[in-house]
């Protein structure tokens, strides 16, 4: 993957934080920030997909056993 610049403000005392964890736990802050971005990407997508689960029809828990039972996977 190709790096590229991204410039951005942010709170002083959140960035001397960010500074802190780094430096203690011997962490990149590029990298850090990055995995931080990744993680919460990963987490809006997630909830994404909870939300159009909870559209999905529902259906009783008795016929659920029984799909499963005749699948085989119960």
């Amino acid at each position: 993957m190709k790096p590229v610049q991204l410039a951005t403000k942010i709170d002083e005392k959140i960035k001397q934080a960010m500074e802190a964890v780094c430096e203690q736990r011997g962490l990149k802050m590029n990298r850090f920030l990055e995995d931080a971005i990744l993680d919460k990407l990963e987490e809006l997508e997630d909830i994404e997909e909870l939300q159009k689960l909870r559209r999905e029809r529902k259906r009783p828990f008795s016929q659920l056993l029984e799909e499963l039972k005749k699948s085989g996977k119960l």
